[in-house]
């Protein structure tokens, strides 16, 4: 039988990945940090949803217009605690216009830190 994380002695984890504006970066890290979330991974991003942005074809190739600048954060959490990161990033990241972004959450299978070998929670 194999093992899985679902198993008792194992807890349940998520991955929050929110897209926002680049301006509100500040606010939304200070938001997750006072919920208690320790690590946080941010990249630089382009991309486009409603507010901007379509596709093109010239001479056969189709191609993107309008990339906008984006923050993307990556947030790995205990599955009790990934409610109130949500509602942490949508408090801090809004502004009420178009564009504000999105929140996607992911069921995480494992964790594992590299230097220690700890698994799952542990190694949040």
């Amino acid at each position: 039988m194999s093992k899985t994380n679902t198993g008792e002695g194992c807890q349940k984890m998520k991955l929050i990945t929110a897209i926002i504006k680049p301006f509100k970066l500040d606010d939304v890290r200070k938001a997750i940090s006072d919920v208690g979330v320790q690590g946080v991974t941010v990249t630089e991003v382009r991309g486009f949803g409603r507010q901007r942005g379509h596709t093109e074809i010239y001479r056969g190739a189709e191609y993107a217009v309008e990339f906008v600048p984006k923050t993307k954060i990556e947030i790995a959490v205990a599955d009790p605690l990934a409610e109130q990161v949500i509602e942490a990033i949508t408090k801090s990241a809004q502004t009420g216009k178009v564009g504000d972004g999105k929140i996607f959450v992911f069921d995480l299978a494992q964790v594992v830190r590299i230097r220690t070998g700890e698994r799952d929670a542990s190694a949040i």
